[in-house]
């Protein structure tokens, strides 16, 4: 079944939002919707690797609550806010995907929400991962003068400066289309992808600018800051395992960052690829939405909750005895034995 649309979704949400393969045909696309039981198959997929990362997610948090040494802590306060937002973002494009299969188009007030949400997930990470670097740089370089610099106020003080960054250019684009759109745009019925919903030109030229700078700001910092660590770890005599141990954190946070990029890059990738194998655009679809906002996502809390000894200590208690209440008993249990 073929049907002819006026434009082609171009931005990342495109991802997760496309449950039809499309080529261009004198200005129009051609849409061929996806078989039963290929949207089922990848719906019930989807739905599974969202309630498997849910869990995971969920008990970390858990974990963080229960613990007062975490949440007293910066390092574990951007961890975790790591862990919200990713698991705020896969919730939402899950449920983009989802949806893309019932409902073709929704309402643009609707929409808005969404895509305002989507966004300041997506461009939060990037920012929380240059938090997470500066504050190991601190550890190592600054270690007499960590526990001033780094306090639970100011990272809490850094978290809402993130948050107002990445809040600012969503924001600007409701702004700039409430002015340019009649109001009675917000109640039609659209194709949910931000092309499509803030249509002025310079909305496109305003992001492009911001995404350059900040993309760049991320980058160049966990630059410096693994070069710095680099350089103490062959200055350092003692202490080599943490410096080591910061080191490969800083380095992991650099490949995060490249696959957080990956929604930036990816919609030009994908209709390169479509172009050349139009057959197959249905499964480029959804394996790049797979690579670009399920892999991350997955990687981000696993890595990062293992490889932190003393919190890996405590979530694996959690996830093996499901309360950590019963854990303090069996010390005393062992005790009045001995």
């Amino acid at each position: 079944m073929l049907v002819m649309l006026n434009s082609t979704p171009s931005s990342p949400l495109d991802l997760l939002m496309s449950n039809s393969s499309s080529t261009l045909t004198g200005g129009a696309v051609a849409v061929v919707k996806d078989s039963f039981s290929n949207a089922l198959t990848k719906n019930i997929v989807a739905m599974l690797v969202w309630l498997t990362l849910s869990i995971i997610n969920g008990s970390m948090v858990h974990t963080f609550l229960r613990h007062r040494l975490f949440y007293e802590n910066p390092r574990y306060i951007m961890f975790i806010c790591m862990v919200i937002n990713d698991a705020l973002q896969l919730s939402l494009v899950t449920a983009l995907y989802v949806v893309s299969y019932i409902f073709r188009k929704i309402q643009a007030s609707f929409c808005c929400f969404l895509i305002m949400t989507a966004v300041l997930t997506t461009r939060s990470t990037p920012l929380i991962l240059a938090g997470m670097a500066v504050e190991r740089y601190l550890s190592i370089c600054f270690p007499l003068h960590y526990s001033q610099m780094c306090t639970v106020p100011r990272t809490l003080l850094l978290i809402g400066v993130i948050l107002i960054l990445t809040v600012t250019p969503p924001l600007t684009d409701l702004l700039i289309t409430i002015v340019y759109e009649p109001l009675s745009f917000f109640h039609t019925s659209i194709f949910c992808d931000h092309p499509l919903l803030f249509r002025h030109r310079s909305i496109y030229y305003k992001n492009c600018v911001f995404d350059g700078v900040y993309l760049s700001f991320v980058a160049l910092t966990l630059l410096y800051t693994y070069c710095k660590i680099m350089l103490t770890a062959r200055a350092a005599s003692t202490g080599l395992a943490s410096v080591k141990r910061a080191r490969n954190t800083v380095l992991l946070h650099g490949v995060q960052l490249l696959l957080c990029m990956l929604a930036f890059v990816v919609p030009s990738l994908q209709a390169a690829l479509i172009s050349l194998f139009p057959r197959f655009s249905l499964e480029i679809r959804y394996i790049f939405f797979l690579v670009v906002y399920i892999i991350p996502r997955f990687l981000s809390p696993v890595i990062y909750g293992f490889r932190d000894e003393l919190f890996r200590k405590y979530w694996t208690r959690y996830l093996t005895c499901g309360s950590p209440r019963a854990v303090r008993v069996r010390p005393v249990l062992v005790k009045v034995n001995l």
